[in-house]
């Protein structure tokens, strides 16, 4: 099916220029800064909560969770599991630090703490996390939407992306929590809608499904084993918890919503609402991917045109067709778990739900996208144009400001999307990104949290270590093989949690060293002092 029955169409559009009406609902309500990047601490809880969830919650959960559960197992699921812990410490410690600073910004305690340039570098690091995340959202959404219309991918990021930058533009941070309330239902009811769909189509139904995955190892979550070099549980386990520390702790999109709530304590409740809601959602996206895995078992021959399509894009253009079918034979689950779920929906679902569903994946997409966007200008006017270039901005010359770095950020990360065209896994990809441009800046909050005695030098050597430790262990892999004993031996998702590590425990030995160093007078005199001088 190359085209959208227009009934469907009508349900996508209807959507859109909903999401579209919002934003100018609430753009009559933005009269400063302060309204535009707060709401003015005027939102419930609850409300924020959902909102977190349907951040969380975005299409590369929708997409990219089944798939990895088609061509795998529950394995990544554990990174929900992590969740609750990581939402205690931000509960107990993260929202009334952020509360009590009254800073809109996550990174303007770091100069205090550290100076300039410690804000700047987390800054940086936060920007690139957001564009990693904004593109691999923008590709996992043309990526369905191609398999259902036929469109050039390109083509349905630019649509999309317009209506997304029109109505974050208008309706700032209340615009984009009051969406993500609906957005978090609607993608959930689609969730549940899907499931029953496949249930539906299968011979056999709820049973058939569990005897398949159990016949083929698909509920397992990672081996028990204390090994670090693959995707154990421990180590989905340890990425989890510091990737749901980072966003908790660091995310300013997190950070933000704790400053519209009313309260601290309606603050806080808004973090465990999320992790309540969350860890059973995920939960029902891999028992989808595991759904999917059976029907096609039962009926291998519709999985062909998806396993020829995977291998028609890793040949490229003017690729023979006896060449396509020959990969395609070749061809793993894992090797086109992503494509699985559009497929079906192009395949199975009947007229009417496809909109709906779509309208669900698009929810998902525009949620967090939304909320990258508002976070990244804010960030960008309060930590880098406010900072370096113009403190004494007026509040209409900041709200334009809002408004074109909301633009420039939504373009770049449509940008991001279309160079991530052709990657294997959309989970994969956006994992080991974030655990990238994570792993520093989580550190050095820590740092700065925790080490009470570490200072501007201890904190800025530390991060030098931390940032070559990064970068060894991204990049090690193209060292020849000849050197093939300097690679890193680690899984990717170990990259945050060493890197975290390395700047935490760097900067607290170095500062735990100068301390001892001042506390002993025989260190600077170079003699041994008499225990009456002290």
């Amino acid at each position: 099916m190359k085209n959208l029955p227009i009934f469907d169409l009508l349900i996508i559009a209807a959507y859109l220029v909903g999401m579209v009406l919002v934003g100018i609902y609430f753009a009559s309500k933005n009269k400063n800064p302060e309204q535009y990047s707060k709401a003015s601490g005027s939102i419930p809880g609850w409300a924020i909560g959902l909102s977190i969830y349907a951040t969380f919650l975005s299409s590369n959960t929708f997409l990219g969770v089944p798939g990895k559960a088609f061509g795998s197992n529950w394995n990544a699921f554990v990174f929900s599991i992590s969740m609750p812990l990581a939402a205690w410490v931000a509960a107990k410690y993260f929202v009334p630090f952020y509360r009590n600073t009254g800073e809109v910004s996550a990174y303007t305690n770091l100069e205090k703490r550290f100076g300039a340039w410690a804000r700047t570098y987390a800054v940086v690091c936060f920007l690139f996390t957001q564009l990693a995340r904004m593109g691999s959202i923008f590709f996992g959404i043309s990526l369905t939407l191609q398999a259902l219309t036929g469109y050039d991918m390109e083509v349905i990021m630019l649509v999309t992306g317009i209506c997304i930058i029109i109505y974050t533009v208008m309706g700032g941070i209340e615009a984009v929590i009051w969406t993500e309330v609906v957005q978090g239902v609607l993608k959930t009811l689609g969730a549940l809608l899907i499931v029953y769909l496949i249930i539906n189509s299968m011979p056999g139904g709820v049973s058939k499904i569990v005897e398949i995955g159990k016949s083929d190892h698909k509920y397992g979550l990672g081996s028990l084993s204390l090994d670090f070099t693959s995707a154990t549980f421990w180590v989905i386990l340890l990425y989890g918890f510091f990737i749901n520390l980072n966003n908790f702790g660091m995310d300013q999109n997190y950070v933000q919503r704790y400053h519209t709530a009313t309260s601290e304590k309606e603050a806080s409740k808004s973090v465990w609402l999320c992790v309540w809601i969350y860890v059973p959602a995920s939960l029902l996206f891999f028992i989808i991917g595991t759904c999917l895995y059976a029907y096609y078992q039962v009926n291998p021959a519709m999985i062909e045109p998806v396993k020829l399509q995977a291998a028609a894009e890793r040949l490229g253009a003017g690729a023979s067709s006896a060449d396509i079918s020959r990969l395609a034979a070749t061809l793993l689950p894992e090797d086109y778990g992503d494509k699985v779920m559009p497929h079906f929906m192009v395949t199975m679902i009947p007229t009417g739900l496809i909109g709906l569903i779509v309208s669900a994946i698009l929810s998902a997409a525009m949620s967090t996208i939304s909320s990258g966007m508002n976070a990244s200008a804010t960030v960008f006017s309060e930590d880098i144009y406010k900072r370096y270039l113009n403190r004494k901005i007026s509040q209409q010359e900041n709200m334009r400001l809002l408004h074109i770095a909301t633009v420039v950020f939504g373009l770049i990360g449509m940008l991001c999307g279309i160079a991530m065209i052709g990657v294997k896994s959309i989970l994969d990809i956006w994992w080991q990104l974030s655990g990238i441009f994570a792993g520093g800046m989580l550190g050095l909050f820590l740092l700065g949290i925790i080490s009470k005695k570490s200072g501007n030098l201890e904190a800025f050597a530390a991060t030098i270590v931390g940032l070559l430790v990064i970068v060894w262990m991204s990049l090690s892999h193209l060292i020849p093989e000849e050197f093939a004993y300097l690679k890193n031996p680690l899984h990717a998702n170990m990259i945050i949690v060493v890197g975290t590590l390395s700047i935490f425990l760097t900067g607290s030995l170095l500062a735990s060293f100068k301390n001892k160093k001042e506390a002993d007078p025989s260190v600077t005199t170079g003699r041994k002092v008499p225990q009456k001088e002290y």
